[in-house]
């Protein structure tokens, strides 16, 4: 594609061309004219014997003239075209350059968006991480204090449940556990005492665990005279003293009975207290 910068120099070029071109023939015609004036000016023999030959010869200087102007003519037509191809070749360069550097202004701005695209990426991805990171804290954070508050509201429950258990009450405590659930499981056993904490602990009771265990009427080993005869185990001893400790399923229960072993004394218990649960032979009451 030409410029008008290229389409001005070929206008140019074109113009000298053609003056050069006047002038060449211009001087081709002077030159015979100059030539053919002697012998029309002077009257002689010999110019005049051979007249033909003279105008030959001239014509032969003024076809060299023209030919050699010619010449120079063509040489100039071609260095001019020579230019004008430079000029057309320089200007596709320039618009090849200045497309190359659209092309890298593009690439650049393209570079540039997705730098930024990818900081805001990492910007957004840290925030989310540290939002992340403040939820498992605040979460974390909200377990321990549940469990320091679990924790301190069963410490608070186990010393609530804390009983004055002097020798004699201690091991009044292991067999009157040994002859109610000598054949339960360790949580039967702990069942039994947790009842004759919880009526300790209760105002409708005595307050020793002797005397809840030795009122009348109240537990059949006592009747039978059995709690004075049966064989402590391990497993109860260590099952009184995690009562003692505090450990506690019972509901509040200040009652229970074998329904078998009961016969018709269970009906009172149906008819007078609530019903809680029952575990490994024993029912509990409230």
């Amino acid at each position: 594609m030409r410029t008008r910068h290229s389409f001005l120099s070929s206008r140019c070029l074109l113009n000298q061309f053609r003056k050069h071109r006047a002038s060449a023939l211009a001087a081709g015609t002077a030159a015979v004219l100059v030539l053919a004036f002697p012998s029309m000016g002077f009257g002689g023999s010999q110019e005049n014997a051979a007249p033909e030959a003279k105008i030959q010869s001239m014509e032969t200087v003024g076809k060299k003239a023209v030919s050699r102007k010619s010449g120079e003519e063509i040489r100039f037509v071609t260095e001019a075209k020579i230019q004008i191809e430079l000029l057309d070749q320089n200007s596709t360069a320039k618009v090849f350059s200045g497309q190359l550097l659209a092309q890298k202004i593009r690439q650049q701005q393209e570079e540039e968006r997705l730098r930024k695209e990818r900081a805001e990426a990492a910007r957004q991805e840290r925030l989310r991480k540290k939002q992340e990171e403040e939820r498992r804290r605040q979460e974390e954070a909200a377990r321990q204090a549940a469990e320091e508050a679990a924790r301190k509201a069963e410490e608070e429950r186990r010393a609530a449940r804390q009983i004055p258990c002097s020798d004699e009450d201690y091991q009044v405590l292991l067999r009157i556990v040994q002859a109610e659930a000598g054949v339960c499981d360790e949580k039967g056993k702990i069942l039994v005492a947790n009842v004759i904490i919880n009526r300790v602990l209760s105002d409708e009771f005595p307050d020793s665990v002797r005397d809840v265990v030795y009122e009348p009427a109240q537990f059949q080993p006592v009747s039978s005279g059995s709690i004075n005869s049966v064989q402590v185990t391990e497993e109860t001893v260590r099952c009184v003293d995690r009562a003692l400790a505090g450990e506690d399923y019972s509901q509040g229960a200040l009652y229970f009975m074998n329904r078998k072993a009961s016969g018709g004394s269970a009906s009172w218990f149906d008819r007078h207290l609530n019903y809680l649960f029952a575990h490994d032979g024993h029912e509990f009451f409230r």
